[in-house]
């Protein structure tokens, strides 16, 4: 029970409780919807890039704890940022909550917080459905994401 308690750091809960960010970007060039059909979390990414940067990122939509929260550090992370650099950061991202890879506290920030998802695969498409959709939105993709 210790691993769950340790999962949902305070961080985690304020995220979800408090998502930043959490909004329509009115007149977004890009746009994404995504979804687990396992749980139930579904939202949509909104983008506005100025050239290869992102200069505005937000969502919406409802999901559990670990996946607001992902959506919501992400969103803080990327504003300001290139294409490039988010795909390698959701690169990294992804190597931490699979426990795939060991990305350093450095690389990733606060979103370090999501190590412990490692140790829940079945919470794994929780936390990287949100990325998954950021992809989606930058690739231009119509159709929704699904984690399944």
């Amino acid at each position: 029970m210790g691993g769950l308690r340790d999962l949902y750091q305070e961080v985690i809960l304020e995220h979800s409780k408090v998502p930043r960010n959490y909004r329509e970007i009115a007149g977004a060039d890009h746009k994404a919807e995504g979804f687990n059909p396992l749980c139930g979390d579904r939202f949509t990414v909104y983008l506005h890039l100025d050239g290869e940067t992102i200069r505005d990122i937000s969502f919406q939509g409802s999901g559990c704890a670990i996946s607001k929260a992902s959506a919501s550090m992400m969103t803080q992370t990327l504003k300001g940022k290139t294409r490039d650099e988010a795909e390698k950061l959701f690169g990294k991202f992804h190597d931490l909550v699979t426990g795939q890879g060991h990305p350093s506290e450095s690389e990733m920030g606060k979103l370090a917080v999501f190590s412990g998802v490692s140790e829940f695969p079945a919470r794994v498409k929780c936390a990287t459905l949100a990325w998954h959709t950021l992809q989606a939105a930058l690739e231009g993709q119509q159709d929704a994401v699904s984690t399944e």
